[in-house]
């Protein structure tokens, strides 16, 4: 039996309101109007879709080894380098095992629940596990209709063989080049395609065939179906599930009017949502869209009781602070050109050599353990920093990355330029040792005392605008 072994997922903390977008639009396009209720999940300035693929890793791991896994697939059309391999970036970051393939899937919104089934295919024959993690964060013109649909986030699933909390049963795949939208090499937006056009031609001739397929590769039947996950407009999803047989009591709540639609990552943090709360023996058929349909069914099993808690999804969704600045989601964008001033121009070249060298201590957070005395630290040095002690080359691999910290001292600074001023850093301890001058990031006003617990987060330091280069690091948290 193979399937599903792990869950997480991970949503921006700040929350965009749509009504925010519709008055700010309205003067030229009061149709709109009609869109403004809920709201949408939007990315930090120093986020992206490999920030938040991290994110969503680690809350799937949810603290647990990583020993066994084969294969490392990450599903996006928005990951920030299309020549660098953004899998390999997570695999850095999270300590994955290097020996494990990472492969970039991409150029599709259905990539999400392809990679889904590559990897259950990949896993005939092999006792390895494989993460497959699928993260968007798609830009939509200002004051347009995407606008208002898109969301930020991000899911990741484990696949193997023990442990499984829903077997997989099978497939039912069509692949058709029907452009609902599409966006090439020179463009920054998708292009869509008339609503109408996309639900009759598209959604209701080619999902029918895709579940028609999976019944016929399963033998399941309309009615066992107790779960249907159909990542697309609540009445499309409703004539659908007739159309198929489908009752419309099994159609899960899409999530748009919390979090917006996710692109390749929406299928997944759906899926995600519902393992968080599924009892066993119900049987699930995910549905993924974009230039055909994927279809999946799956069997969730009594391990599934067992299910470590983590923050989830649902957690995610809890955790939110409500944004009405249009002009700032603007700004972090690059929808407007702001004037960042002089200390804005300083040259953040970075040398790719020595983030190589460093790469343990950079993208993995990783310092050091005196074997001799125990001390930690970070960085690591070749004498430990423990006055008693001062070891020479007896400092071993630590990482800092999940171990609880505290603030020690912080400071907002107006000067130092920053996306989203003031720029706020300071010092963080570790439980068990270990100081960091780190950033702080998603923290509201009168959030950050002395003594507050945090956490570190994978995030984006600066970018390089010249050389159009991101650089990632770790910044702390505040933990709610």
């Amino acid at each position: 039996m193979i399937g599903i072994t792990g869950f997480g997922g991970y949503i921006p903390r700040r929350r965009l309101s749509r009504r925010s977008i519709v008055d700010a639009n309205k003067w030229f396009n009061p149709a709109l109007a009609s869109m403004a209720k809920g709201e949408r999940a939007v990315c930090n300035w120093d986020e992206d879709a490999l920030t938040m693929a991290v994110e969503a890793t680690r809350d799937c791991l949810n603290g647990a080894p990583v020993d066994g896994l084969g294969a490392i697939f990450l599903c996006s059309t928005s990951t920030p380098f299309r020549d660098r391999l953004n899998a390999g970036i997570l695999r850095a970051a999270l300590q994955l095992p290097a020996d494990a393939l990472a492969l970039d899937f991409a150029s599709c919104l259905r990539a999400g629940t392809s990679g889904l089934i590559g990897a259950l295919m990949a896993l005939s024959g092999t006792d390895r596990r494989i993460l497959c993690v699928a993260s968007d964060k798609r830009r939509a013109k200002g004051g347009s209709v995407q606008e208002l649909q898109y969301g930020d986030g991000a899911a990741a699933i484990i696949l193997g063989a023990d442990g499984v909390i829903a077997e997989y049963m099978g497939r039912g795949q069509v692949a058709e080049d029907f452009i609902d939208h599409y966006r090439t090499d020179e463009m920054v937006f998708d292009y869509g395609w008339e609503e109408r056009w996309i639900r009759e031609a598209g959604y209701r001739e080619i999902v029918p065939r895709a579940v028609e397929a999976l019944f016929a590769s399963t033998g399941l039947k309309p009615g066992d179906v107790h779960h249907l996950i159909a990542p697309m407009p609540r009445s499309v999803a409703k004539q659908l599930a007739r159309a198929v047989g489908i009752g419309e009591e099994a159609l899960r709540d899409c999530l748009d009017a919390q979090l917006g639609d996710c692109g390749t990552a929406h299928p997944l943090l759906m899926l995600a949502d519902l393992l968080q709360e599924a009892e066993p023996d119900r049987t699930i058929v995910l549905l993924g869209w974009g230039q055909g349909c994927d279809a999946l069914a799956f069997r969730t099993t009594d391990a599934i009781k067992q299910v470590t808690p983590r923050l989830g999804v649902k957690g995610h969704l809890a955790r939110r602070t409500q944004d009405t600045n249009y002009t700032r989601h603007l700004a972090f964008n690059q929808l407007m050109v702001l004037n960042h001033g002089l200390r804005a121009e300083t040259d953040r070249s970075t040398s790719l050599s020595a983030l190589y060298r460093n790469r343990d201590m950079i993208t993995a957070l990783v310092g050091g353990c005196c074997r001799q005395c125990g001390t930690v630290q970070y960085p690591k040095s070749e004498i430990c920093v423990n006055p008693n002690c001062r070891a020479d080359g007896t400092q071993e691999p630590y990482s800092f990355r999940d171990v609880p910290a505290r603030i020690q001292s912080w400071t907002a600074d107006n000067l130092i330029y920053c996306p989203d001023p003031p720029q706020r850093f300071g010092m963080v301890g570790f439980e068990g040792g270990g100081r960091l001058l780190v950033d702080f990031t998603d923290a509201e006003e009168g959030e950050l005392k002395i003594g507050a617990p945090v956490r570190m987060a994978f995030r984006i330091k600066e970018h390089d605008r010249v050389r159009g280069f991101a650089k990632y690091f770790w910044k702390a948290v505040p933990q709610a």
